[in-house]
């Protein structure tokens, strides 16, 4: 099968499920497998957010002030050396377009918890998908897996890992962290795009988030610049994923989620093959229509 050979020639592991929005045809390798969701729990975030400001729970230009004690983990407003006041609408922003952890934890946090987020997926019927904690829970998993105090350390000891600990930490274990199904991701995304899954506002602010996201060398890279790509990243050590939709001026489009294991060094060309996967699906469904 193409898609798998694209995996094999880059020497990754790969699982993938793509489908045509509007008619639902699909392809997939390993797409009923589960998979950790790392940073694509974003997109449940943001939904959930747009679906609150729509519905007037919440006022999306209401402010808060992120300080020492909200910033962690990553970039954005992670790095900031002092207090950063923005509104709720801008932490949605930051949380897609750079994939913002601190950004993403705070707006969590006034939505009401990880809880909404899981009340949100059986919702939208994506029983396979479970949330376990924020961007913050995610991260001190991590540091408590190998005893580290802070960032700091766990960035000097976890190059010294064996293969092995690595493997055992729960970031890496779908049972007990934060995961879904290529196939369910999917779904997500023809929800959002046929504005089921949500008020219609709030589906097209999801829509306009994910195609602001900065990240160009997986899904964005496998397809001409004609084509208009909207997605999320996500990005454990040795992993690299992204969900989105890719839309043809013919107005077909398709919905794709890929998750490739790289081995345990960052790989530009894992990125690319994932990209180069995506492509490979979507000309399989494209020949098919």
């Amino acid at each position: 099968m193409v898609i798998e050979e694209v995996f094999a020639a880059a020497g990754v592991r790969g699982r993938l499920h793509a489908c045509d929005i509007d008619s639902g045809r699909a392809v997939g390798v390993g797409a009923g497998e589960p998979v950790v969701l790392s940073s694509i729990v974003k997109v449940l975030l943001v939904l959930e957010f747009a679906r609150q400001a729509a519905s007037g729970v919440l006022d999306p230009a209401e402010r808060v002030v992120i300080g020492a004690g909200d910033r962690f983990g990553g970039w954005g407003t992670a790095g900031c050396a002092d207090d950063v006041e923005m509104s709720l609408r801008d932490l949605a922003y930051f949380s897609m377009s750079i994939s913002d952890n601190t950004a993403a934890d705070v707006l969590l946090h006034r939505l009401g918890g990880p809880d909404v987020l899981g009340l949100l997926a059986a919702e939208l019927g994506l029983h396979r998908t479970r949330i376990v904690g924020g961007p913050r829970e995610m991260l001190e998993s991590m540091f408590a897996d190998i005893g580290a105090r802070d960032d700091a350390e766990f960035a000097r000891r976890f190059p010294t890992l064996e293969p092995e600990r690595v493997a055992a930490l729960r970031v890496f274990d779908p049972a007990r962290t934060t995961s879904s199904t290529p196939e369910e991701l999917t779904r997500l995304l023809g929800l959002i795009w046929r504005d089921e899954a949500g008020p219609p506002a709030a589906c097209a602010a999801v829509r306009g988030l994910m195609a602001r996201q900065m990240s160009w060398t997986r899904l964005r890279s496998g397809f001409p610049a004609d084509v208009r790509v909207a997605g999320k990243t996500g990005t454990l050590p040795g992993l690299a994923m992204e969900i989105g939709v890719v839309e043809y001026r013919s107005g077909s489009r398709f919905a794709v989620a890929v998750f490739i294991d790289g081995g345990p060094a960052p790989r530009i060309d894992a990125d690319t093959a994932l990209g180069r996967a995506a492509a490979a699906a979507v000309h399989l469904l494209r020949d098919l229509g």
